[in-house]
């Protein structure tokens, strides 16, 4: 079985339109656990994601989802439409938490393609994405841009 068997036919570098706006498919409630654990791997020791006591006293009232988790899923829901074909990520900017996030939110995710570049790979362009994410309430929760190097159907798919 060749690798361009298992991926989609509608996700190579020609397949983008500028300007096309994606809802991409599910959504994701976010688990204390979730939090819980990816905030202690990558050392954040914040109160605000660990200390309910704590929390209490703010103008939350209650324990924040790291935004850490909260970018990662919104990107890692939108990769099975916009980089099942990717090469590279090569950039992420123009981050933005737009509302706080909680445990019991479910977030959903949402990109529009912005660019699409030549590369110096002939194989490959550069596609860039706006994702932005929202919650139960349609309140945008996420933004930020990602620039992917995306095979090309051309070289790519026989």
């Amino acid at each position: 079985m060749k690798t361009a068997e298992l991926t989609s036919n509608n996700n190579y570098f020609e397949d983008f339109k500028v300007g096309e706006v994606l809802r991409h498919r599910r959504g994701k409630t976010i688990e204390p656990t979730e939090n819980v654990v990816i905030t202690n791997m990558v050392m954040n020791t914040a109160s605000g994601h660990f200390d309910e006591l704590v929390m209490r006293d703010t103008m939350f009232k209650k324990r924040l989802q790291f935004g850490g988790v909260t970018a990662s899923l919104i990107i890692g829901m939108s990769s099975q439409d916009t980089s099942e074909n990717a090469l590279a990520e090569l950039a992420m900017t123009n981050i933005r938490f737009k509302e706080p996030v909680f445990h019991g939110d479910t977030l959903y995710a949402y990109t529009e393609v912005l660019e699409k570049l030549d590369s110096e790979r002939a194989d490959a362009g550069i596609v860039v994405f706006h994702h932005w994410g929202v919650n139960q309430d349609d309140k945008i929760v996420f933004e930020g841009d990602r620039r992917v190097l995306v095979k090309k159907r051309s070289h790519w798919r026989q």
